[in-house]
């Protein structure tokens, strides 16, 4: 995507072809700014404080906080602990693990001399390989958009939670794919945007994205989805996923159950886009993930930029109010109208994922 019309990937290597430079969200949508990471500190810091953040990206910056791990100490004890240092850093999202753990095989299986270059070259992969796929999301799911907009005159209104833009991923975004493929195509479309509360990523990310590519928008609160989806101003929902069920249960940012459950009330599509990398094929059913419980500051204060350009933290809760913070919740399979992936449109259930990904089926029975 582009920032002021120079093109960019939220995560790429430095000039000095080591440390790795990220688009550091925490600023969005007030400043636009690139931070350094130099050390492993530096990234598991990174994605623990949701500097960056969204599954697929998280995967990608494991994979260079590993590179940066190497460079320090190549030998097995220092790969072990840093890829178990990173692993607790966000114990939902699912590609965090499965970018750790495709790592660590690949620099394990080298002489300890040759593992750094290894490592980075691993990680430029998993970067190019996120960007295809999820161009191929975009092009897999603008068929949807099409098909909506063929029944209906004006914009196809399309509702979405949290950010799974290009923000999210290293380039192109999961569930925004579909829609810049839709809105270069000349698709006419509008994007209801959920604030997300707590942290607000939809109204700080997806409307900064989407206004810096010429979207048409409009960000509303988390709670009115379910009056619009009443009011027949919502054609389909399209969400990502942090991690899918072998059974197509979907795991993303809190409130998106809630969305579903209005969606499936008011008969309105409900799609879920996601890579294949974000399937955890050993989780059976929601019921075996494990949610994050995130820091109460981010429910009982909020950041914002004041009318003199100041950005200033605010409490909104009472100091004495306890806060519980779950960052995720579980969105069952029938709610879920499709799953939009790399290789097609698939049915949510663990048959229309194996149609998918058969060497999945393959592996199961060996």
């Amino acid at each position: 995507m582009k920032v002021d019309g120079v093109p960019r990937r939220s995560i790429q290597l430095a000039a000095d072809g080591e440390t790795v430079e990220i688009v550091d969200q925490t600023l969005l949508p007030h400043r636009f700014g690139i931070a350094t990471l130099a050390t492993l500190e530096d990234a598991a810091a990174a994605i623990r404080d949701m500097r960056v953040r969204g599954a697929p990206l998280i995967g990608a910056t494991a994979a260079y906080g590993l590179c940066l791990a190497i460079r320090r100490d190549a030998s097995r004890g220092s790969v072990e602990a840093a890829c178990s240092e990173l692993l607790a850093t966000r114990p939902t999202a699912v590609n965090l693990r499965w970018a750790l753990d495709d790592m660590k095989a690949r620099v394990l299986a080298v002489d300890e001399a040759r593992r750094a270059d290894a490592a980075y070259a691993r990680a430029a992969e998993i970067c190019d390989q996120d960007v295809a796929i999820n161009r191929a999301i975009g092009e897999n799911g603008v068929a949807l958009l099409r098909e909506a907009a063929a029944r209906r005159a004006g914009p196809v209104n399309v509702l979405t939670h949290c950010n799974a833009g290009w923000l999210a991923t290293v380039d192109g975004g999961t569930a925004l794919a579909p829609i810049y493929r839709a809105h270069d195509a000349g698709i006419d479309l509008h994007v209801w945007v959920d604030e997300t509360r707590p942290r607000n990523q939809g109204a700080g990310l997806t409307a900064w994205e989407l206004a810096a590519h010429g979207v048409p928008h409009t960000v509303i609160v988390d709670n009115a989805g379910g009056h619009l989806m009443q009011d027949g101003r919502v054609d389909l929902c399209i969400t990502g996923t942090d991690r899918t069920c072998a059974n197509g249960d979907v795991c993303n940012k809190i409130g998106t159950y809630l969305k579903a459950l209005a969606a499936s009330d008011n008969g309105v599509p409900f799609y879920v886009a996601l890579p294949g990398p974000t399937v955890d094929w050993t989780a059976d059913s929601g019921a075996d993930l494990p949610i994050e419980e995130r820091a109460g500051a981010e429910v009982s204060t909020v950041t914002g930029e004041t009318e003199a350009g100041e950005i200033r933290t605010v409490r909104l809760t009472p100091a004495a109010s306890p806060v519980f913070n779950p960052g995720f919740d579980v969105t069952p399979a029938r709610l879920v109208t499709a799953l939009i992936t790399e290789r097609g449109v698939a049915e949510a259930s663990a048959q229309g994922l194996l149609a998918l990904y058969p060497e999945r089926r393959r592996a199961a029975a060996g």
